[in-house]
């Protein structure tokens, strides 16, 4: 049996009216400068009750009838919904999976945002699974502007409020993801509030082989009925991967087909004696091996294979690409990096120290971990390497290197609005590692110098060296102690367990970097150190807490931007309590970090470390 990949991928940065050739435009949909109108947007043409759809040229196989595998697919567009002069306006726009040939129902309006008839808006006979941006509050609907999942029905199996800003018209950003193992259809949008952009999720578990067939139309539609709205499509990147097993037809049966028994037979004793001897020659090979790569280096490079997305490059094309290694961004534990270039592309090459077995380990670790992994707030692996006694990481450069090195840089000083974004943006990566991915992956390593920044300040968290895969409803795990002293959780250190509750444990200490501009062990005057979760708990015992805020932006702060600071603050203590039982979930995190939930209220006094010894190691 032999296996292979369906994959469609394409990323159109721009929509202009002469590159028609890669998408299907039907109903009121037509191209502009401005990107895809989904419907008119000119007051001379009639603006009320218009549909129209734009869909990519060609089908998404969804699913393989013959396996019954369904596929893994990331996508995500930029759009502006506007109220047009200032009226009221409706209906919205979705993102939606549909039977492929399929078009716009006859007798459809504002309220089912062309995806079902008007009198079938709660059990449409038009099959569809979207994603709608609803504009307007219509009888099933939850009051105000909403996100939904929508199956066969304009009524949302799952919703959230969506925090838009359709008067202003400003540009928002959706990233849609769905997992064929967990059957969990992810979403992340952004909103506005108190004129700052926020991050928002929604997400449901859906088996899309029982809503759709194997090939399915996918794209952008929308609807206008009594009132009407600008609906416009901006950029599109997608990509999809189906596994897709390729069985081997047996031969036809007939004369040539018979064969008799005796030889059949003598045939499978022949067959027997030579695997035994391939078998036993394979057998003292492998005991040569053994004794000669103690550390295994040998038989690593089928096990790297299983990294999917990743590239396999040579060491030349790497030495190339850096130019012999001679601009070196930094220096880890295990290795150093280099800046290179590859196709006109940036990239960042660390090298793993030769003599460094636990950097071996932490390479394979990487490779077949943060391979399969795709999110915005992760730094992305492009390939690696592992050629004469060399093992190099290639990654996508982060132009504006490790958050440390801005924190603590009193010359290129980050000021509040962009910590913040931080964040929240490491927050959305960890609810991804943790939440959202087929295993729940504990990174073990959070810290400052592994939060990397693009070109805008997004947070990217990388180094998945000491990364582990565990199950979803298992708990903390007895393990070696690994990660970085400041930042381990106490469990870590005293009973060498992590969990979920360390990695937040670790999210605690970076946000309370960010809010104090301190790093995790702060200098004294008596030539000692004391623990910034200590320092901080201390001040909110006695109701000074915003005396840790970082003094160099103290006073740039408005009333909003304290309120952010405020929640911060108590956010990173909430994270590093000593007790892991008494931490949050990084879901409940984000509610907080985006003003959907309260802060919590938290013990005048800290619980003492020691006496959580003995309960934990048990």
């Amino acid at each position: 049996m032999i296996q292979n990949t369906n994959q469609l991928s394409f990323n159109i940065s721009s929509f202009t009216p002469n590159e028609l050739d890669n998408m299907n435009y039907t109903g009121q949909a037509y191209v502009t400068g401005e990107g895809i109108q989904l419907t008119p947007i000119e007051l001379n043409h009639t603006l009320y009750f218009q549909a129209g759809r734009a869909t990519f040229r060609d089908p998404m196989q969804l699913w393989d009838n013959t396996t019954g595998n369904l596929t893994d697919f990331n996508t995500h567009f930029s759009f502006v919904i506007k109220s047009i002069d200032g009226q009221s306006y409706a209906d919205g726009i979705a993102f939606f999976m549909a039977p492929f040939g399929s078009g716009i129902p006859s007798d459809t309006a504002g309220e089912s945002l062309g995806l079902a008839k008007e009198t079938e808006l709660l059990n449409s006979t038009y099959h569809f699974v979207a994603v709608e941006f609803d504009t307007y509050m219509n009888s099933w609907d939850p009051p105000k502007d909403h996100v939904g999942i929508d199956v066969n029905s304009m009524k949302s199996v799952a919703n959230t409020t969506w925090f838009s800003s359709i008067f202003a018209g400003r540009t928002n950003d959706a990233w849609i993801s769905y997992n064929s193992t967990t059957k969990n259809l992810s979403v992340t949008f952004t909103g506005f509030k108190n004129n700052n952009t926020i991050e928002q999720q929604l997400s449901y578990v859906i088996d899309l082989r029982l809503y759709l067939p194997e090939l399915v139309t996918f794209g952008f539609t929308s609807a206008t009925g009594s009132l009407y709205e600008i609906n416009n499509i901006k950029s599109w990147e997608f990509s999809s991967s189906l596994q897709v097993d390729s069985v081997s037809v047996p031969p036809k049966k007939g004369k040539n087909n018979k064969i008799v028994p005796s030889v059949i037979s003598g045939g499978l004793v022949l067959c027997v004696l030579i695997a035994g001897v391939i078998l036993f020659l394979l057998w003292k090979k492998k005991k040569v091996e053994v004794g000669n790569d103690p550390t295994g280096e040998k038989s690593m490079g089928g096990e790297l294979e299983f990294g999917r997305g990743a590239i396999r490059f040579s060491f030349q094309d790497l030495y190339r690409a850096t130019n012999g290694f001679v601009d070196k961004l930094g220096q880890g534990g295990f290795g150093q990096v280099y800046k290179g270039s590859l196709e006109n592309t940036f990239i960042a090459v660390k090298r793993i120290s030769k003599d460094s077995s636990q950097g071996i380990k932490e390479f394979i670790s990487e490779v077949k971990i943060i391979s399969q992994l795709h999110h915005k707030n992760l730094v992305k692996l492009i390939g690696w390497c592992h050629e004469k006694k060399e093992f190099l990481l290639v990654y996508e450069l982060m132009p504006k290197g490790s958050l440390d090195k801005h924190l603590y840089n009193h010359n290129n000083l980050l000021r509040w609005p962009t910590r913040f974004k931080i964040a929240k943006g490491l927050a959305s990566a960890l609810f991804y590692l943790h939440e959202e991915c087929e295993q729940c992956i504990l990174h073990r390593d959070i810290k400052s110098s592994n939060v990397m920044l693009d070109t805008n300040f997004n947070a990217k968290l990388g180094d998945f060296g000491l990364a582990r895969l565990v199950d979803h409803d298992k708990g903390s795990q007895t393990t070696m102690p690994a990660g970085t002293i400041g930042y381990m959780a106490p469990e870590c250190v005293i009973a060498a367990k992590a969990g979920k509750e360390s990695d937040v444990y670790s999210f605690g200490i970076v946000a309370l970097e960010l809010a104090c501009g301190r790093k995790p062990f702060i200098p004294t005057s008596e030539a000692s150190q004391v623990i910034i979760v200590d320092w901080v708990w201390e001040l909110y015992e006695r109701g000074r807490l915003f005396e840790a805020a970082d003094p160099r932006i103290y006073g740039d702060h408005d009333g909003e931007q304290m309120e952010e600071m405020q929640r911060l603050l108590i956010i990173g203590l909430w994270c590093a309590h000593p007790d892991p039982n008494c931490r949050p979930l990084i879901r409940k995190v984000i509610q907080v970090l985006n003003f959907e939930d309260q802060v919590p209220i938290l013990p005048e006094r800290m619980t003492p470390i020691a006496p959580l010894v003995s309960a934990i190691s048990h």
